[in-house]
């Protein structure tokens, strides 16, 4: 994934939509920036309501309605998968619009996690306008279908 918002995977290219304020080295939660580095895919969540389950070589779980994520940096569960109602500052899963209807869970700050350094970072839909996202990378639902079926196992951006 380079500046120029393209993924490239073997010889193919597909269009991406990356953070709304570029490509960083110096990632901090609510930045909306994408971060650099070697990103690899830890797990593939999917709305099973919607879709049918994609092909990957990932640990592949459906999303359900009380499914979150922490992005409160003073939680325990900073950048972690909570359950809904959840107490702390946190972002729903299960969402009205399409974009986390395919989630590709990247390893950012998660080994070990560093409050502050983001969260939610994700593989994740583009929305219909292709808008940049608020640090993720987002790609067609086909396109990212297309990509975990081929065996993508992590995302290496290059920039800033």
């Amino acid at each position: 994934m380079t500046a120029d918002g393209f993924l490239t995977l073997g010889s193919d290219r597909y269009p991406a939509c990356f953070g709304r304020a570029g490509i960083t080295r110096e990632k901090e939660e609510g930045d909306f920036a994408t971060p650099v580095g070697l990103l690899p895919l830890r797990r593939v969540l999917y709305r099973a309501d919607r879709l049918a389950a994609p092909r990957t070589v990932l640990p592949l779980e459906p999303l359900g309605p009380r499914d979150g994520w922490c992005d409160d940096p003073k939680d325990p569960a900073y950048n972690r998968m909570v359950r809904l109602p959840y107490a702390g500052r946190h972002e729903a899963l299960w969402r009205d619009d399409a974009v986390y209807d395919l989630i590709g869970v990247l390893g950012w700050n998660d080994s070990p996690v560093a409050s502050g350094r983001g969260s939610a970072i994700f593989l994740h839909v583009t929305t219909p306008d292709r808008a940049p996202t608020a640090g993720c990378i987002a790609l067609s639902l086909d396109h990212l279908r297309e990509v975990l079926a081929k065996g993508l196992t992590g995302i290496e951006v290059y920039g800033a």
